[in-house]
C-alpha cells in the first residue's frame, strides 16, 4: 500500500560496531510524505538509511512483498483471530504498547468516549484520501533549527556556505516543481527575520555585515522567483503576499539598498534645488529586500503575446505587418518583449528556476532582440544630438537604474540561461567538488531556434553579446556603500564568467561588433564619447575587453581602453547644466564625489587598466606615448602613478634578457611626474620614491642622470638631492653599473658638485655636510662649500650641525678650520648647572681637546666661550683636569714652536676656567640645597668632596673651601641631619 518498512544494517567500521536500524516510510502519489528511522538523525535531508530503503524498493521492487492495507487484513479475521492478533502484538512490544493498549481498551468500553463517536478507525498503511494535501516530507522543525544555528554562527565556520546550500536546495526543489520549495523558503525567512542581530544593528545604526547582506539579497531574489511561478494558484500567491507584506512592515526588515538608511539622506538632495527632485531621497518610499517580490505578485503570465513567445520557437509576425512600426515584432519579424528589463529578466529566472528551460530561452531571445532594437534607436538619437553634446562636453542623460549590481541581477540571469543551453556536460561530472575546485565549464555553439531565416546565431554568441551590452550600459553610480560595492562585485562575477568562454571566430566577431557599437553609443554607452560625470567607470570592463580584443584587433582594443581611462567624477565639477529633465539629472551641486565610497577601488582599477596597456605596448613607442598621455591626463593619485612606474620598470627590465628602452623611458617619465606631484605634499613613501627614481634613471643611462641632477629643484628637496640623489649617482656601484669612461664620470661629478653647492646655499642647515662631502675632490668647489658654511654659521645653523661639520673638518685634516667651526658652535650653546648628561657635553670636551692640541693661543680663545656657555660644574672640572694633564700644542702645526711645559691653573687662560668652575660648584650647591630630600644626602656629600678637589687647585683653595663650608652651616642650620654629615666629613 502506502507504507514501506524495513531494517537497514550499517556495516562495522574500525571504530564503530555493526548497527541495525528500523526504518518506516509513508508515500502518496509518488512522493515520500513522512519518514522515521531508529538512527535519530537530525537533519533537513533524509538520512542514509531512509535513502537506502527507498533505493532498494525502487531498484528491486520484486524483492519487496506488496501487502494489502492492514485494515483489509484485519477485516478478514474472525473474533478469535483478532483477539490472538492483539495479544501477540502487545506481548511483542509490551513495554511500549501496553499503556496505550490499556488506554484504548478503556475508551472503547466507555459508551460515550470520543473514539466511539467516529465510525471506523485510522489505517496508516492505507494512504491519504484524494482530496488531502500531498507533498514531500520536510522536517520543518529541523529546517528552523539549522537556519537558527547557522545564523547564530554569524558567518563563521562556513555557515554562510551552509545557508547558500540551503538556498540552492530551495532552487532545486522549485526546478523539480516540489511544492516544499516555497514552504522551506518560508521557514528559512522566518528564522532570518527572527535573527536577534537585526534589532541590534538597527539600534546601533551599523550596517549588516557583508556576508549576511549577500544572504538577504539571495533571499529576496528567491522570493521574486517563487511569486513569479507561472503555474501557481491564486490562493498560494495571495498567501505569500500576506507573508511578504508582514515581514516587510517589520521595522527590523533590511532595506534593499543596503543598511538601515543610516547613510544620511544624500546631502545634495537635502539642499533645496530649483529642479523639482530635491525631496527625492526624503520622500522615497521605504524599499525592503521583499519589495520586489511584493511587486512581483502583481505580475501575471496571461498576456497572449508573452504566451506565444514562450510556447513556440517559430512565433513570427505575419510578413505583411513587417513594414509598419510594430511594438510586438522587429523588422525581421522576430517577437519583442518590451517590459522593464530587470522585470523581464526576473521572468526568465522564474521560468529557469521552475523547470522551464526552453521557455526561459525563448523569452531571453525576445528580450535580446528588444535590447538590440533599443541600442539601434539610441544610436540614431545620438546622431541627431552629437554636435550639441560634444560642444557641451557633458550629458545629463543616464540610466538611474543600472543592470549590473541590480538586486535582480538581470544580466547574470540572461547570461546563465543562454550558456546553460550550450554547456557540454562531461560524463559523470559532479557540479562542484568539496574542495571547490570546479573545472571551468566547456561550451559549444547551439544555433538559436528561430522562425526567421537568419540562423547564423548561437545561444553562446547571444550570451556574450548581452553581457557586453549590460556591462557597457551607461548608468549613474548608485547611492550608498552597499549598492556601490555590489556594482563592483557583480561586474567581477560577470567578467569571471566571460573568461570561461573560449573566443572562437564567431565570438570574436560578436565582440568586435558590440565594442564598435559601445564606442559609437554616445551618452547611452559607458564607453561613448560623452558620459554623465557620475557615470559608473568602465575600467574593469575595459581591461577585459582590451585583453580579449588585443590578439584580434589591436587598434580597436587600444581605442576602447584609452576611452575608458577617464574618471570624470574626479575631473570636473558638476554642470550647472540642463535642469529641464530633472529625472535624468542626478545632481547639480559641484564636487559631490565624497559619497563615492568605492572610489579607492575604482582608482586602483583605473591603474590596473593602464598597467595592462603599458605591458601590451612594450616596444611600440607610438602606442606607449598615447598610453602615457592618458595616464598623465586621467590618473590623479601619486601613489598609483608610482605603482605604474614600478610596473613599467619591472616589465622593461626582465631578469633573463635585455632592457626595453621604450618602456624604461615611460617608467622614468612617470617617476618624474610622481616626484613633481609629491614634492610639496607630505608622503610617507617619498624616500622610497626618490631612491627608486635614481635606480630607474641609472637603468636608462647617463643622460637621464645628468638631466635629473640639472633639474633637481623641480623634483627634490635640497636634502633629498644631496643625501640621496647625488650621493647615489656618485657611488662606486653606479659608476660600475654604467661602466662610464673618464669624461662621462667627470661630467656626472661636475653636475653633482653644482647641485651640492646650490643645495647648500638654499638649505645650509641640512645640506652643508653632504655638500662638503660631494665636493671633496675639487678644491675650488670645496672652498666654496666651506665658505657657505661659515657665512651661514652665525645665523641659520645649530650647534649640533656646526660641531658635526667641525669634526668632519678635523677628520679631513683641517684642524684650524675645525677649531673655527667649533668656536662658532660654542656661541650657540648654553648648558645649565643641572644638565650634566646633555648630549652636547661630548662635543664641548672634543672642542676643548682640539684647542688644547693646537696650542695655548687657541685654548685661550676657546676658554672664554666655554665659561660663557657652560654652567655645569662637573663638566667644567672635567675640562680643567684634562687641560692640566698634558702640555698644549701637541698637534704639531707646521711652523709653530711648542714649549712642551704643562700649564698652571694660576695663570691665564686656565685661571679664568678655575674661577668659573669654583663659582659653578658654589651656585650648584645652593641650587641643590633649596629642595633636597634625605635620600639624596649621601650623593650630596660626594658632590661636595668633588668640589673640594677643584677648590684645592687654587693657591688659597683650602681657605676658600673652609669658608664655603662654614657659610653652608650658617645658612642651612635648619637641616640638622645634613649638617651633621657635613661636619663628620669636612670638620
Amino acid at each position: 500500500g502506502f507504507h514501506l518498512s524495513g531494517t537497514v544494517t550499517e556495516p562495522a567500521t574500525a571504530t564503530e560496531p555493526e548497527m541495525t536500524y528500523k526504518v518506516a516510510i509513508s508515500f502518496d502519489r509518488c512522493k515520500i510524505t513522512s519518514v522515521t528511522c531508529g538512527c535519530g538523525n537530525k537533519d533537513i535531508f533524509y538520512c542514509a538509511h531512509v535513502v537506502a530503503l527507498s533505493l532498494y524498493r525502487i531498484r528491486k521492487p520484486d524483492q519487496v512483498k506488496l501487502r494489502l492495507p492492514i485494515s483489509e487484513t484485519l477485516f478478514q479475521m474472525n473474533r478469535d483471530q483478532l483477539q490472538k492478533f492483539v495479544q501477540y502484538l502487545i506481548t511483542a512490544h509490551h513495554t511500549e504498547v501496553l499503556p496505550t493498549a490499556q488506554k484504548l481498551a478503556d475508551e472503547i468500553l466507555s459508551s460515550n468516549s470520543e473514539i466511539n463517536q467516529v465510525h471506523g478507525a485510522p489505517d496508516p498503511t492505507a494512504g491519504a484520501s484524494i482530496d488531502d494535501e500531498n507533498c514531500w516530507h520536510l522536517d520543518e522543525e529541523q529546517v528552523r533549527e539549522q537556519v537558527k544555528l547557522f545564523l547564530s554562527q554569524g558567518g563563521y565556520y562556513g555557515s554562510g556556505k551552509q545557508l547558500n546550500s540551503m538556498f540552492a536546495k530551495v532552487r532545486e526543489m522549485l526546478r523539480m516543481r516540489d511544492s516544499n520549495g516555497a514552504r522551506m523558503l518560508t521557514l528559512i525567512t522566518e528564522q532570518f527575520m527572527a535573527d536577534p542581530r537585526l534589532s541590534l544593528w538597527r539600534q546601533q545604526g551599523t550596517g549588516i555585515t557583508e556576508k549576511c547582506r549577500q544572504l538577504w539579497d539571495e533571499l529576496g531574489a528567491l522570493w521574486v522567483c517563487v511569486v513569479l511561478n507561472p503555474h501557481c494558484k491564486l490562493e498560494e500567491k495571495s498567501c505569500w503576499l500576506r507573508q511578504l507584506r508582514k515581514w516587510g512592515e517589520m521595522d527590523v526588515c533590511p532595506l534593499e539598498d543596503g543598511n538601515y538608511g543610516n547613510e544620511l539622506p544624500n546631502i545634495t538632495n537635502a539642499l533645496t534645488q530649483s529642479s523639482g527632485h530635491s525631496q527625492d531621497s526624503l520622500a522615497r518610499p521605504r524599499r525592503t529586500v521583499f519589495t520586489r517580490a511584493i511587486e512581483g505578485c502583481d505580475l501575471h503570465w496571461q498576456d497572449s503575446h508573452l504566451q506565444r513567445i514562450i510556447s513556440s520557437d517559430f512565433y513570427v509576425s505575419p510578413s505583411y505587418q513587417r513594414e509598419g512600426e510594430s511594438l510586438l515584432f522587429n523588422s525581421q519579424g522576430q517577437p519583442l518583449w518590451l517590459e522593464h528589463v530587470p522585470t523581464a529578466c526576473a521572468r526568465v529566472d522564474a521560468l529557469r528556476s521552475h523547470g522551464y528551460p526552453r521557455e526561459a530561452l525563448r523569452l531571453t531571445v525576445a528580450i535580446i532582440n528588444t535590447l538590440r532594437l533599443q541600442q539601434q534607436r539610441q544610436l540614431e538619437i545620438y546622431k541627431h544630438q552629437k554636435k550639441e553634446l560634444l560642444q557641451r562636453g557633458a550629458t545629463t542623460i543616464t540610466n538611474l537604474e543600472g543592470w549590473v549590481g541590480h538586486p535582480l541581477n538581470p544580466i547574470g540571469c540572461l547570461f546563465l540561461t543562454l550558456t546553460e543551453a550550450c554547456r557540454l556536460e562531461e560524463e559523470n561530472c559532479l557540479e562542484i567538488s568539496d574542495a571547490g575546485d570546479s573545472k571551468p565549464p566547456v561550451y559549444q555553439h547551439v544555433p538559436v531556434a528561430t522562425g526567421s531565416q537568419d540562423n547564423s546565431e548561437s545561444y553562446l554568441s547571444l550570451a556574450l553579446e548581452v553581457a557586453l551590452m549590460g556591462m557597457g550600459q551607461q548608468r549613474v553610480m548608485p547611492e550608498g556603500l552597499y549598492a556601490q560595492d555590489k556594482v563592483c562585485r557583480n561586474e567581477e562575477q560577470i567578467i569571471a564568467r566571460l573568461q570561461d568562454l573560449e573566443l572562437d571566430p564567431v565570438l570574436v566577431q560578436t565582440l568586435r561588433k558590440q565594442c564598435i557599437l559601445l564606442l559609437e553609443g554616445g551618452p547611452f554607452s559607458g564607453l561613448g564619447e560623452v558620459i554623465h560625470r557620475e557615470s559608473v567607470p568602465m575600467h574593469t570592463f575595459a581591461k577585459y575587453l582590451f585583453s580579449a580584443l588585443l590578439p584580434h584587433d589591436a587598434d580597436l582594443a587600444y581605442k576602447l581602453a584609452l576611452r575608458a581611462m577617464r574618471l570624470p567624477v574626479l575631473e570636473t565639477t558638476a554642470p550647472s547644466g540642463d535642469v529641464t529633465h530633472p529625472h535624468h539629472l542626478v545632481s547639480v551641486v559641484p564636487s559631490r564625489y565624497p559619497r563615492w565610497f568605492t572610489l579607492g577601488h575604482l582608482e586602483s582599477q583605473q591603474c590596473e587598466l593602464a598597467s595592462t596597456m603599458l605591458t601590451a605596448a612594450k616596444g611600440d613607442m607610438l602606442r606607449l606615448r598615447t598610453v602615457l598621455e592618458a595616464i598623465q591626463k586621467n590618473i590623479h593619485s601619486s601613489s598609483l602613478i608610482f605603482k605604474l612606474a614600478q610596473d613599467a620598470f619591472k616589465i622593461a627590465t626582465p631578469a633573463d634578457s635585455n632592457s626595453d628602452t621604450t618602456l624604461l623611458n615611460v617608467a622614468l617619465e612617470l617617476g618624474l611626474q610622481v616626484m613633481r606631484m609629491t614634492l610639496s605634499t607630505l608622503n610617507w613613501r617619498r624616500r622610497e620614491m626618490v631612491r627608486w627614481l635614481v635606480t630607474c634613471a641609472t637603468e636608462v643611462g647617463v643622460r637621464a642622470l645628468v638631466s635629473i641632477l640639472q633639474s633637481w629643484y623641480s623634483l627634490f628637496t635640497p636634502t633629498e638631492a644631496t643625501s640621496i640623489v647625488a650621493a647615489t649617482v656618485m657611488s662606486h656601484n653606479t659608476i660600475l653599473r654604467l661602466s662610464l669612461d673618464y669624461p662621462q664620470r667627470e661630467e656626472l661629478a661636475s653636475c653633482a658638485r653644482t647641485l651640492a653647492l646650490q643645495c647648500a646655499m638654499k638649505d645650509p642647515q641640512n645640506c652643508a655636510l653632504s655638500a662638503l662631502t660631494l665636493c671633496e675632490k675639487d678644491h675650488i668647489a670645496f672652498e666654496t662649500a666651506y665658505q657657505i658654511v661659515i657665512d651661514a654659521a652665525s645665523t641659520g645653523m645649530t650647534y649640533t650641525q656646526l660641531f658635526t661639520i667641525a669634526r668632519y673638518m678635523e677628520h679631513r685634516g683641517y684642524p684650524l678650520r675645525a677649531f673655527k667651526l667649533a668656536s662658532l658652535a660654542m656661541t650657540h650653546l648654553n648648558l645649565a648647572y643641572n644638565q650634566d648628561t646633555h648630549p652636547a657635553i661630548n662635543d664641548v670636551l672634543w672642542a676643548c681637546a682640539l684647542s688644547h692640541s693646537l696650542g695655548k693661543n687657541e685654548l685661550a680663545a676657546i676658554i672664554p666661550l666655554v665659561v660663557k656657555s657652560v654652567h655645569c660644574a662637573t663638566v667644567l672640572s672635567d675640562i680643567l683636569r684634562r687641560c692640566t694633564m698634558t702640555a698644549p700644542g701637541l698637534a704639531g702645526i707646521p711652523g709653530r714652536r711648542n714649549s712642551g711645559k704643562l700649564m698652571s691653573t694660576d695663570k691665564a687662560p686656565l685661571r679664568q676656567l678655575l674661577d668659573a668652575t669654583i663659582s659653578a660648584y658654589i651656585n650648584t650647591t645652593h641650587s641643590r640645597l633649596t629642595h633636597i630630600s634625605p635620600r639624596h644626602y649621601g650623593e650630596f656629600i660626594e658632590f661636595l668632596s668633588k668640589a673640594r678637589e677643584t677648590f684645592l687647585l687654587a693657591q688659597d683653595g683650602h681657605i676658600q673651601f673652609a669658608q664655603f663650608i662654614d657659610n653652608l652651616k650658617q645658612i642651612y642650620k635648619g637641616k640638622k641631619k645634613l649638617m651633621l654629615l657635613v661636619r663628620e666629613r669636612f670638620g
